[in-house]
């Protein structure tokens, strides 16, 4: 019988890092990763994540769990610590969610298996199998946006009704995600404890439906702790104002790989990382226009937060 944990660190706003490469070999920088981690929490963030847009999927093995054992060796004292163990099977799914239970992580996330289609059984098996070998949260993450199909809000919620809330959370980003999200809360009677994904553009919205936390991108997350504390606050106005530029910079970030470039580029731009190396091959890369009109908005962010 494995001992429950529970944690009341997963809330707010928890940052999905970007995994920083060596100039030369492109192993991973700890010591930028530490710097970028030390920052997040000095923007006030609640907590860190890694996740796909860490670069998860493009790691061997190996360099999986050395990203995950030096992020919870980073931030743990400092926040909360989710870590993505999502794979093709089950056998390695539970290797990595053990490995961060061990090294210290408060919750796990998992994407399902993007390989092959699995009837609704198999999928809520595999989550099963995975909240099981574990006593720390499991969220699911239905990452459609991305990759796969997306996955039944019955199914999901079947999770939290056999397990219960605390051992069972999530991160919807099927579209349309507010919809959706509405669907899963009330599906549980409201017990589902939800992340927003949307980066920002949607935190509005999502709030407003009963997220209890977002997972937005690292380099503009004091952006984002600035329109949740204005969300909880009450200051629409403020919120608003945080979210028009914010949302013109995500909407250049037209896939997964748009997305992890623009984080890089501005990372960079703000002294955090040495490089914006990605692990290849890559689906996009970042042009001169681009990278003007991020500048612009990046300004117009910036003037948003400060003033």
């Amino acid at each position: 019988m494995i001992e429950k944990r529970h944690t009341g660190k997963l809330r707010g706003v928890l940052a999905v890092f970007q995994t920083p490469f060596d100039e030369h070999d492109e192993s991973i920088d700890a010591a930028t990763l530490e710097k970028q981690i030390d920052w997040i929490f000095e923007q006030g963030a609640n907590g860190i994540v890694m996740a796909m847009a860490s670069e998860t999927l493009r790691l061997d093995s190996d360099e999986r769990q050395e990203l995950a054992e030096l992020a919870c060796k980073f931030g743990r004292q400092r926040g909360a610590v989710v870590i993505s163990v999502g794979a093709e099977s089950n056998r390695v799914v539970d290797r990595y969610a053990k490995h961060a239970q061990d090294s210290g992580a408060d919750a796990v996330m998992a994407i399902p298996p993007v390989s092959v289609a699995l009837s609704n059984d198999q999928l809520a098996d595999y989550y099963r199998r995975l909240i099981e070998t574990v006593a720390i949260p499991v969220i699911v993450q239905d990452a459609s946006n991305y990759v796969g199909r997306p996955m039944p809000v019955a199914m999901q919620a079947s999770l939290l009704n056999e397990y219960g809330p605390e051992r069972v959370q999530y991160k919807p980003e099927a579209s349309p995600v507010g919809p959706l999200l509405t669907a899963l809360l009330q599906a549980t009677s409201g017990q589902a404890r939800v992340f927003e994904g949307s980066g920002g553009i949607s935190l509005i919205d999502n709030f407003r439906r009963g997220v209890v936390g977002t997972m937005p991108a690292a380099d503009v997350v004091d952006a984002l702790v600035a329109m949740w504390n204005a969300l909880e606050a009450g200051d629409d106005q403020r919120a608003y104002r945080i979210q028009g530029p914010l949302g013109a910079m995500i909407v250049q970030m037209v896939n997964l790989d748009a997305y992890m470039a623009i984080e890089k580029y501005v990372l960079v731009k703000r002294g955090i990382f040495k490089n914006t190396h990605m692990r290849g091959p890559v689906g996009y890369k970042l042009d001169d226009q681009t990278r003007q009109e991020i500048d612009r908005l990046y300004d117009l962010l910036m003037d948003a937060v400060n003033n």
